[in-house]
């Protein structure tokens, strides 16, 4: 499985528009994320496919 993102990479999710940071490989092509909510400010932890995400500029 060649994966495409490393831990701590910046990724964004193309379906919410967020920016999220590269926590973990869970399994193949599932990416634990995690990122800043702004309405309830607080650190938020997410599973999300890897074909959802792309490199963040």
């Amino acid at each position: 499985m060649k994966r495409l993102f490393k831990r701590g990479d910046r990724v964004f999710n193309k379906r919410s528009g967020r920016v999220m940071e590269v926590l973990k490989y869970i399994k193949n092509k599932v990416v634990e994320v995690r990122w800043f909510d702004l309405t309830s400010k607080e650190v938020r932890t997410n599973k999300v496919k890897e074909d959802n995400l792309s490199k963040a500029a």
